[in-house]
C-alpha cells in the first residue's frame, strides 16, 4: 500500500485558498455603482434595451398592418366572388328567359301552324 502524502492534502488546501483569495479579489476590485464607466455602461444597456422594444413595437405595428392588408384583400376577393356569382345567376336567368320565350315562340308558331292547316 501507498504511504499517504501530506504534501498532497496541503498543496490542494493551499490551492483552494489562493481560489478563494483571487475571486474575492475580483470582487473587490469591482467599480463601485456610482463609478461613471458604470453608469455608461448602464445607459448603453437601457438604450440597447429601449432600441430593442421600439423594433418589437414596429415589427408588431407592422405585422398587423399586414394583417389588416390581408383582412382587406380577402374582403374584397369576397365581395369580387359575389359579385361574380350575382353576374353569373343574372346571365343564367337571362338566357333561360330568352330560352323561354325562343321555346313559347316556337310552340306559337307550331300552333298557328297546326290551325293553319285545320282551316285549310
Amino acid at each position: 500500500m501507498g504511504q499517504f502524502k501530506a504534501n498532497q492534502l496541503v498543496d490542494r488546501l493551499e490551492a483552494a485558498a489562493k481560489a478563494r483569495q483571487a475571486t474575492v479579489a475580483r470582487f473587490r476590485a469591482r467599480p463601485a455603482a456610482d463609478d461613471p464607466i458604470v453608469l455608461a455602461r448602464q445607459s448603453a444597456r437601457r438604450a440597447i434595451i429601449q432600441a430593442r422594444e421600439v423594433r418589437e413595437h414596429e415589427r408588431e405595428m407592422a405585422r398587423q398592418e399586414a394583417e389588416a392588408q390581408r383582412e382587406a384583400e380577402a374582403l374584397a376577393e369576397l365581395e369580387r366572388q359575389e359579385a361574380e356569382r350575382i353576374r353569373q345567376a343574372a346571365e343564367k336567368a337571362e338566357r333561360q328567359a330568352a330560352l323561354a320565350a325562343e321555346q313559347k315562340a316556337a310552340r306559337d308558331a307550331r300552333f298557328a301552324a297546326r290551325k293553319a292547316r285545320a282551316r285549310r
